[in-house]
C-alpha cells in the first residue's frame, strides 16, 4: 500500500509568525487581517500568533530566516505588497524577496510561506487584499497550516 501524507487545514498547537512589511501598509494591513482571521477560524488561539513588522519587502527575508531557523514556529508567513512604479526598482525588489523567501525554505526546516503581492498597479493589490480576488493573507495562512501539518508528519 502506498503511504500518503496530506496536510490538514487546522492550526494545531504550533505557533505562527507573521512577518509583514510596513511599506504599502494600507494593503499589507488587510493581508494581515486576512491571515489572522484565517488562523483563528482554523483553531489558532491569539497566543499562537506573533506579528513582526519590518520596513519593506526586502527586509522580510532577514526576519523570516531568523524566525524559521529558531525552531519556535510551525510556520512563518511572509506578507508584503510590491506595486510597480515608474522605475525598474519594482523588478529588483520582487526578485530579491522571491529569491530570499525561497532561500529560507532551502535553508530551514520551518516553512516560510510566500504571501507577498507583486502587482502591476494599486487596483490589483486592492483586489488581492480582500476584494475581488479574495485575500492573499488568508491564502498564505492556509498554506502555512497545511505545510506545518505536513512537516509534522515527516
Amino acid at each position: 500500500m502506498i503511504k500518503e501524507i496530506k496536510g490538514q487545514l487546522t492550526a494545531g498547537k504550533g505557533k505562527y509568525a507573521i512577518v509583514i512589511s510596513r511599506f504599502n501598509e494600507f494593503i499589507t494591513s488587510k493581508l494581515l487581517e486576512g491571515a489572522i482571521d484565517c488562523l483563528t477560524r482554523h483553531g489558532a488561539d491569539e497566543s499562537q500568533i506573533e506579528v513582526i513588522w519590518v520596513p519593506g519587502a526586502c527586509e522580510i527575508t532577514a526576519a523570516a530566516k531568523k524566525l524559521a531557523s529558531g525552531g519556535k514556529y510551525a510556520a512563518v508567513i511572509c506578507l508584503g505588497a510590491v506595486i510597480r512604479g515608474q522605475t525598474p526598482h519594482y523588478d529588483y525588489v520582487c526578485q530579491q524577496v522571491v529569491r530570499g523567501i525561497g532561500q529560507v525554505n532551502y535553508d530551514c526546516s520551518t516553512p516560510a510561506i510566500f504571501g507577498v503581492l507583486t502587482c502591476e498597479n494599486l487596483e490589483q493589490a486592492v483586489d488581492r487584499a480582500g476584494s475581488k480576488m479574495g485575500n492573499a493573507g488568508a491564502s498564505a495562512a492556509l498554506a502555512a497550516m497545511e505545510m506545518a501539518n505536513v512537516m509534522e508528519q515527516l
